[in-house]
């Protein structure tokens, strides 16, 4: 896994939950692990990976995901046996 995507793993991961992941490095993460995405209405992006298709809302208009997005993204890539 290329460094910035692990960085981006670690900050998804961390305690307290952090306000400051951008959202286009979740997006590289995702892609790193194989992931296929798609354009939706309005500011969504569709994510098939580990068989699995997820909604999340682009965020705008800050670059920055909020603390929620970031909890349910660690929860989906725990249940699927991703760590840090």
């Amino acid at each position: 896994m290329k460094r910035k995507c692990q960085c981006t793993l670690e900050l998804i991961f961390a305690r307290p939950v952090s306000a400051n992941v951008r959202w286009a490095d979740i997006e590289a993460l995702f892609r790193e692990l194989g992931a296929e995405m798609a354009e939706r209405e309005g500011s969504r992006v569709e994510v098939f990976l580990f068989g699995l298709v997820r909604v999340f809302h682009r965020p705008h208009p800050s670059p920055d995901t909020d603390k929620g997005a970031v909890a349910a993204i660690r929860k989906w890539l725990e249940e699927n046996g991703v760590k840090p």
